[in-house]
């Protein structure tokens, strides 16, 4: 089987080094780049499977790379960054990132980081690929969200994990707890956060009244629930 493929742009030299020795001595395959515009040219022909993205970049704003890699790549997208604030760590994720690791860290923390979520990504792809529920279907291959008429809307690596714990969980309420320990999100503000505008992301997406959504249901204090019955293949 072919070793899942890691893309690190960041600007830094050393820590491009760094990342890769690590990966690879862990069995990845890596693909370093110090510019995004090289980075998004080497899109074109390779589909990776984990693309680690720092944020201050010399030719490209991180965050809307971010943003276009979580929509169009369906990539688990991990933001390494020297950024620490809060509102930071909010946007990145708010923006499709999987997770965010702040410089200095361990590379050691990143290969640990990177086999949880290829883990929980197998995980999901052995439960099945498509979910058919209340005149929609969720295709996790492409990551594409289909209605009746069949008109697609695509939905990013981030909100497929959100999804994807609705659609294995019917009609029963899950709480911020454990879908804190599903996701593997660290317990915090900027968690809790990204949460919500990723449900509402997927209300929007599945065409759902704000004021009074069907599908996705808040249950004040406890969690959510999600009220569609679900067909896997």
């Amino acid at each position: 089987m072919t070793q899942p493929l890691v893309t690190i742009l960041d600007d830094e030299p050393e820590i491009r080094i760094m990342l890769a020795d690590a990966l690879e001595e862990a069995g990845y395959r890596t693909m370093a780049f110090g510019r995004a515009a090289q980075f998004e040219a080497a899109l074109r022909t390779t589909a990776p499977d984990v693309c680690l993205v720092d944020l201050s970049l010399p030719d490209r704003d991180g965050l809307t790379l971010v943003h276009r890699l979580a929509l169009e790549q369906g990539a688990i997208v991990i933001i390494i960054s020297g950024r620490a604030q809060v509102q930071d760590r909010v946007t990145g994720l708010e923006l499709g990132a999987d997770d965010y690791i702040i410089k200095p860290f361990d590379p050691a923390e990143v290969v640990a980081r990177i086999r949880a979520r290829l883990r929980r990504g197998q995980a999901e792809t052995n439960t099945g690929e498509i979910a058919h529920f209340v005149g929609w279907s969720a295709h996790f291959d492409r990551y594409i969200l289909e209605d009746d008429a069949g008109e697609e809307t695509p939905f990013s690596h981030a909100e497929g994990e959100v999804l994807r714990l609705f659609l294995d969980r019917p009609k029963r309420l899950i709480s911020r707890q454990a879908m804190q320990e599903a996701l593997g999100g660290a317990a915090s503000e900027s968690f809790d956060r990204a949460m919500d505008v990723r449900i509402s992301r997927l209300r929007t997406k599945l065409r759902e009244d704000p004021k009074a959504p069907k599908l996705i249901k808040t249950i004040y204090g406890a969690g959510y629930i999600f009220l569609g019955d679900v067909i896997w293949e």
